[in-house]
């Protein structure tokens, strides 16, 4: 894995040569460093704003999208039809649609007809626009839909007989699944979980649509202060690939401590491939990607 020095070298060479070909355009229009530099290095609160938005925006919806995910997962394996219906019609629907309609429906279209209004809220004392409620809540509603196939996935990895050994000690379905089943799952769900988590922080960016401040959105009204819009956009994607790449340490640190006791585990972790496929040593990407 690569070094944080070295990822922050390769991006600002990386902005160094872009910057260069961008200086030899026949309008000879020259990169504006300190506004670049600046907009990196010496972040205004509208950039920190956004940023700490996008941030606690992703930690929320994913983890309702986890939530959901194990529900729904746990209702397609259910014996009930209704349950496994409902379940599958769930999951066909927000997987089946693009993430672009589904916020611009629930905000403004339900909004519209008044069957959720939006408004907003107060808790602890901080105010939540009713913006914000609607891009957390499909968000994550849309990330349950393909948590529930990673997590379905992750149970049924494990072994049958491990929930017949827990029932014949009499426990209930319900606790062999919180104390024998998930735990033995995660760790086959952590690996594309992490990248479900990692692509969150890049999907809220579409939250612009609902007029809310996120980080691209701060960046949008930057280069619209300043009509520096190539070096506005570049220093955004730079601090989305600077989330990320924090982001995969982090997994990468989770992955190691659910990997100790494992059978063939080593304190490596996973090769930077199989942290890009959502997959682990003798799992295929394709049994426990979301399908995206």
């Amino acid at each position: 894995m690569p070094r944080p020095a070295v990822v922050l070298a390769g991006a600002l060479l990386l902005a160094a040569g872009v910057a260069g070909c961008g200086s030899q355009s026949t309008t000879q229009e020259t990169f504006n460093w300190s506004a670049f530099t600046g907009a990196i290095f010496s972040p205004d609160h509208l950039i920190l704003g956004g940023l700490y938005l996008t941030v606690i925006i992703s930690v929320i919806s994913q983890t309702i999208g986890v939530v959901l995910g194990i529900l729904l997962a746990l209702a397609r394996m259910a014996r009930a039809a209704p349950l496994r219906w409902i379940a599958s019609i769930y999951i066909w629907v927000f997987r089946g649609t693009p993430l672009l309609v589904q916020l611009v429906f629930f905000y403004f279209g339900v909004g519209a007809v008044h069957l959720w209004p939006w408004n907003a809220i107060s808790i602890l004392g901080l105010t939540i626009p009713g913006a914000i409620q609607a891009g957390i809540f499909v968000l994550g509603a849309n990330e349950g839909a393909y948590m529930s196939e990673i997590v379905r996935a992750g149970i049924i990895s494990i072994d049958p007989g491990q929930m017949e050994a827990a029932k014949s000690l009499g426990m209930t379905y319900g606790q062999a699944m919180r104390r024998i089943i998930l735990p033995q799952a995660a760790r086959v769900i952590i690996p594309p979980l992490g990248n479900e988590f990692n692509n969150m922080l890049k999907t809220t960016s579409l939250l612009f649509v609902l007029g809310i401040q996120e980080l691209y959105e701060t960046f949008v009204i930057k280069q619209g202060q300043n009509f520096l819009p190539f070096e506005m956009y570049l220093a955004c994607a730079l601090w989305f690939l600077l989330l990320t790449t924090i982001w995969g340490f982090i997994q990468a640190w989770i992955e190691r401590q659910f990997a100790k006791g494992a059978p063939g585990a080593t304190t490596a972790g996973p090769s930077l491939r199989q942290r890009l496929l959502g997959s682990r040593p003798g799992v295929e990407p394709s049994l426990v990607s979301g399908g995206r």
